[in-house]
C-alpha cells in the first residue's frame, strides 16, 4: 500500500485540472498532531443528567444488557423486545416487515408500533422506548416506492453541501414516514484503493470533501433532534475503513497515525461538531507499520473507540457496533465479547444471536470481566441519545405526523437535480454533446432500462441484486429519460445491438457499466483489475456493435467507481460518468439533450471526486501521491463551453491480470458471478441465485444463507436425504498455471451435524468420498478443508479448465455450513492440506 504523507497538508478541494483547464488550490492548513477536542452542538443538560442517573441505579444488571442489545428484526419479535428490555433492533438491507419486500410505509409502520408497545410494557421501574436503526444509504433505500439519491460517490462529484444538506432532510422525513428514528449514515470514509467494493459509498477520495459534507449531512438528518422530521445520525465507519491494503473490506489500514488523524478522520471533526449522537465503529484493523503500533481491530480498540473518540474528542453520545463485527476480535464469538464493550462499543448488533449474547455479557459482568461501571456508561449514552432525540416524549410512531404516508418516502425534484449535478463529462470530442431533439437515438447496453443497474448496491437489498423494474414503482430509467427529451417515436432500444442498422440513426447513446454490488462482493481482488471489460465483456461486445459506423457514439458510465476503461473510451465520441444515479433517470437526459428551441437545457456542473486510472492495475491512485499520473486527475470535468480533444488512448492490459494473488475464486464475497450455485434434490434443479434472503425448502435438503466469515458470505445446507450442491459456469474456464501448481481446492466449513451416510467432494465428474474428513470436523467450529488437485488427477481429472469446480453430495443426514471457496495455487504443499489417503 502507497504512503499517504504526499496529503497531510489538506488536500485541494480542486485540484490541477487536464486538457487545459485552470489550476485552482486550495490553502493549505496545519496537519493535527494528535484528536482535536471537538465542540459538540448538542450540549448536555445537567436535568437529563440526573435524570438518567436515576434511571440507570433502578435497572437490573439484565435490563442495562438488554439496553446494549441490538437484533435484527427477523430474529426478534416484539414480545423478544419486552421479555428481554432490548433497547434497539436494525433491519439490514433486504429485511423487511414480514419479508415482504413491497411492505408499504402503513406496513413499516404497523411493526415499528408493536416494538415501540412491547418497550413500554415491561415490568421495568422506568419504561425505556426501543430505538429502530436503518441504513437508509441514499435516500430510505430499502424502502419499496422510495426515491433513491445518486450514491455518495456522485453526491462528492456534485460538489453541493447545499444538495446534500437538503437531501439529508428528505432522507429523514423518509425514514420517519416507516417509524423508524435512527439512519446508519452518513459514511465519512476517504477511500484510498478503489478497489474497494464500497468505493461508491465514499464522497471521495479527497478528505477536504468528506469535510465538507459531514457536518450539513448530520445536521440535514438530526435537525433538532425533536422535529417529526428528524432522526438519529450515525458517523461510520470509525476509522480507516476507506485505507485498507488492497482495497480489502474488513482489511488492514497500515496508515501512520498523522495519516488517520489528517486523511481518513477528516469528515468525523464536523460530524461531531454538528452534535452526532451515534457512532459506528469500523470492520478493519489498523496497523501503524511506521509507527510500531498494531492497534488491532477498532471494534477492540480501546485507544481508538474510548481515549480517542470519547475522551479525547469528547463525544458523548453511544459507540454502536457493525453487523456481527464482534466476531473478528480476537477471543470472540457472535454472541459474546468482553474486549468490544470494554473497549468503548456502548450497544452491540448482535443480529441473530442476541439471547445468548445477553446471558454472557450478563456472565461477564458477574465474573468481573467487564466492570459494572463500563455497562453503567454504556447504558448512560443510550438513554441520553434516546432523550434527547425526544423517544421519552410519549409518541408512538404512528403519532409522528407523516407516519404511514407513502409520498414522504419521495422527493423526486430534488434527486433529479442531483443527478444533474452528479454528471461528470470525461470526454466530448467533436461537441457531440448536447444532442438536438427530434433527432433518430437507437439506445443501446445493459443498464439503459435497468433500475437494478442504475441504483446499485443498498437499494431494496442489501447487494442491490435480485431486483427487477417493477420493483422500483416510482422511478425512471435512463431509457424513459432519453425518450422523453428525444420524443418516443425517435428512440429504438436494443440491448445487444443485434441485427440494428445503425445508419437509420443520427447518434447512439450507450449506456453500460458495473451491476450492483455491496460490502465484500464489490472487491476486486488483488488479482483483479480495474478493466470494465474484464468483468463486463458484453460492454465492450456493444460498443464495437455500434462504433465506426458514420455515427456519433455517446457512452454513459453507469459504475460504482473510476475503472479502466481506455477501450470503450476510444469506441465513443463523448462519454460520461453517470456513477449510480438511482430512481431519477431523467436527470442524465435533462444534460444530454438541448431544450427544444436549440439553447444548452443543463450544463454539466460536476468534476472528479476520484482520480482516473489510465492503465488496469493503477490502484491505489490519489491525488498528492508521488508519481500522479492519472488519465483524468481530481476535480477534472468538462462542460458544454470545453474544447478539448482526447486523443486515441493505449488500451493494453495484462491478461493474467494484475499478478498478486494464486487463488481462482470459485464462490466468496468477491466472486459470485464466475460460477453459479446449484442445488438438486427429488429430481429438482434449483439455482440459488442472488437472493441473499430466499431460503429453499428441497424435498431433501434445506438451504438458507449464513455466515462463517462475514455477513452473509457462506450457504448452510442441511440434508435429510440424497442431494447435490455444485458450483458451475456456463463453459469451462481455464484454470491459470499459477493455481494449477501445487494447487488444491480450498473452502472454509462449518459442520453443525456429522454425515450420517456418504459425503462426496467433487471437481467435474471426479468424485472423492470425504465423509470421514466431515465426521473428523463435526462440532469443531470453523475448519479450512484443503484437498490438493493432485487427489482429484488421480481419478482421471484434467486440469485444463473446469466448469464445474466444486461440488458436494450426501446421501443421508447431514449439515454444514461452506464458504470462501477457491482454487489456490501452492496449497497443496501446506502442512494443514489433507494427503489423499484421507479420502476412500
Amino acid at each position: 500500500m502507497k504512503s499517504h504523507n504526499h496529503i497531510l497538508r489538506r488536500t485541494v478541494l480542486a485540484a490541477t485540472l487536464t486538457l487545459g483547464a485552470n489550476v485552482i488550490a486550495a490553502p493549505a492548513a496545519k496537519p493535527l498532531a494528535d484528536w482535536p477536542h471537538v465542540t459538540s452542538a448538542v450540549k448536555q443538560d445537567a436535568r437529563m443528567e440526573a435524570r438518567i442517573k436515576e434511571i440507570v441505579a433502578g435497572m437490573t444488571l439484565a435490563q442495562k444488557i438488554g439496553q446494549m442489545t441490538q437484533p435484527e428484526i427477523k430474529f426478534s419479535t416484539p414480545e423478544d423486545i419486552r421479555k428481554y428490555y432490548i433497547g434497539s433492533v436494525l433491519n439490514g438491507g433486504g429485511s423487511w416487515p414480514q419479508g415482504n419486500k413491497h411492505a408499504s410505509a402503513a406496513d413499516w409502520v404497523k411493526l415499528a408500533d408493536a416494538y415501540y408497545d412491547a418497550s413500554m410494557s415491561t415490568d421495568m421501574k422506568v419504561q425505556i422506548p426501543v430505538i429502530w436503526g436503518i441504513d437508509a444509504m441514499h435516500g430510505n433505500s430499502n424502502m419499496y416506492g422510495a426515491t433513491l439519491f445518486p450514491h455518495n460517490i456522485g453526491l462528492g462529484a456534485a460538489r453541493d453541501p447545499k444538495l446534500v444538506e437538503a437531501m439529508a432532510k428528505t432522507v429523514a422525513k423518509a425514514v420517519r414516514a416507516t417509524g423508524i428514528d435512527w439512519v446508519f449514515a452518513p459514511t465519512l470514509a476517504v477511500v484510498r484503493d478503489d478497489r474497494w467494493g464500497r468505493t461508491y459509498e465514499s464522497f471521495s477520495e479527497d478528505p477536504a470533501i468528506v469535510k465538507s459534507y459531514a457536518g450539513v449531512y448530520v445536521k440535514g438528518l438530526q435537525g433538532d433532534l425533536k422535529s417529526d422530521n428528524t432522526v438519529v445520525a450515525t458517523a461510520k465507519h470509525f476509522v480507516g475503513d476507506g485505507g485498507t491494503a488492497e482495497g480489502k473490506d474488513r482489511g488492514v489500514n497500515q496508515s501512520t497515525m498523522s495519516e488517520m488523524i489528517n486523511i481518513h478522520a477528516q469528515g468525523y471533526y464536523p460530524a461531531l461538531a454538528a452534535g452526532v449522537q451515534t457512532v459506528m465503529a469500523s470492520f478493519n484493523s489498523w496497523n501503524d507499520v511506521k509507527g510500531g503500533a498494531d492497534h488491532g481491530k477498532m471494534h477492540g480498540s480501546r485507544e481508538l473507540l474510548t481515549v480517542a473518540l470519547k475522551e479525547k474528542m469528547g463525544f458523548d453520545g453511544l459507540v454502536v457496533s457493525d453487523w456481527n463485527a464482534i466476531t473478528e476480535v480476537p477471543g470472540c464469538a457472535e454472541d459474546s465479547c468482553a474486549a468490544s464493550i470494554n473497549a468503548g462499543v456502548d450497544m452491540v448488533m448482535v443480529p441473530e444471536k442476541w439471547k445468548t449474547f445477553i446471558a454472557n455479557t450478563i456472565a461477564q459482568v458477574e465474573k468481573g470481566e467487564i466492570p459494572m461501571s463500563r455497562i453503567d456508561d454504556a447504558v448512560t449514552r443510550i438513554l441520553r441519545v434516546k432523550l434527547r432525540a425526544g423517544l421519552f416524549d410519549g409518541k408512538k410512531p404512528s403519532q409522528n405526523i407523516y407516519a404511514g404516508k407513502q409520498e414522504a418516502l419521495q422527493d423526486r425534484a430534488l434527486a433529479r437535480q442531483a443527478v444533474r449535478e452528479s454528471l461528470v463529462l470525461l470526454k466530448n470530442n467533436g461537441g457531440v454533446l448536447p444532442l438536438a431533439r427530434g433527432k433518430k437515438i437507437l439506445v443501446v447496453g445493459k443498464s439503459a432500462d435497468n433500475m437494478a443497474n442504475q441504483s446499485g448496491g443498498w437499494s431494496l437489498t442489501w447487494q442491490g441484486t435480485d431486483n427487477k423494474n417493477s420493483d422500483y414503482p416510482v422511478s425512471d430509467t435512463i431509457l424513459t429519460g432519453i425518450k422523453e427529451a428525444a420524443g418516443e417515436a425517435n428512440v429504438t432500444f436494443s440491448e445487444t445491438a443485434a441485427d440494428v442498422d445503425v445508419s437509420k440513426f443520427d447518434a447512439v447513446i450507450a449506456v453500460i457499466g458495473e451491476t450492483p454490488y455491496a460490502e465484500g462482493d464489490g472487491d476486486i481482488g488483488p488479482a483483479g483489475t480495474l478493466r470494465l471489460s474484464g468483468r463486463h465483456p458484453e460492454d465492450l461486445a456493444v460498443l464495437q456493435a455500434v462504433a465506426g459506423k458514420g455515427k456519433p457514439v455517446v457512452t454513459l458510465l453507469v459504475t460504482g467507481r473510476p475503472l479502466y476503461t481506455n477501450d470503450i473510451i476510444n469506441l465513443s465520441d463523448s462519454v460520461v460518468a453517470a456513477w449510480l444515479p438511482g430512481t431519477e433517470g431523467k436527470g442524465v437526459s435533462d444534460v444530454l439533450f438541448r431544450k427544444a428551441n436549440g439553447k444548452v437545457n443543463a450544463d454539466f456542473r460536476g468534476k472528479l471526486s476520484f482520480s482516473w486510472p489510465k492503465s488496469a492495475c493503477q490502484s491505489p491512485l490519489n491525488v498528492g501521491d508521488a508519481n500522479y499520473d492519472p488519465l483524468f486527475k481530481y476535480g477534472y470535468g468538462l462542460n458544454y463551453a470545453s474544447k478539448a480533444t482526447l486523443a486515441k488512448l493505449d488500451t493494453s492490459y495484462p491478461e493474467g491480470g494484475c499478478g498478486k494473488s494464486l487463488a481462482v475464486p470459485v464462490y466468496n464475497p468477491t466472486d459470485r458471478s464466475t460460477y453459479a450455485l446449484y442445488v438438486s434434490s427429488g429430481g429438482q434443479r434449483v439455482a440459488l441465485g442472488a437472493d441473499l434472503n430466499a431460503v429453499f425448502n428441497l424435498p431433501t435438503v434445506k438451504v438458507e444463507t449464513a455466515q462463517i466469515n462475514t455477513q452473509q458470505d457462506a450457504k448452510r445446507l442441511t440434508w435429510s436425504g440424497p442431494a447435490k450442491l455444485e458450483a458451475q459456469a456456463n463453459k469451462a474456464i481455464k484454470l491459470p498455471a499459477y493455481a494449477s501448481t501445487d494447487g488444491a481446492l480450498q473452502f472454509d466449513t462449518i459442520v453443525s451435524a456429522a454425515p450420517q451416510g456418504k459425503v462426496n467432494i467433487g471437481i467435474e465428474t471426479a468424485e472423492l468420498d470425504a465423509s470421514a474428513v466431515f465426521q473428523q470436523l463435526a462440532g469443531k467450529g470453523k475448519q479450512t478443508v484443503k484437498i490438493p488437485l493432485a487427489c482429484f488427477s488421480a481419478k482421471g481429472l484434467p486440469l485444463a479448465a473446469f466448469s464445474t469446480p466444486f461440488s458436494v453430495a450426501a446421501d443421508a443426514p447431514f449439515a454444514a455450513t461452506f464458504a470462501n471457496i477457491q482454487i489456490v495455487g501452492g496449497a497443496a504443499k501446506d502442512k494443514d492440506a489433507l494427503a489423499c489417503g484421507a479420502f476412500k
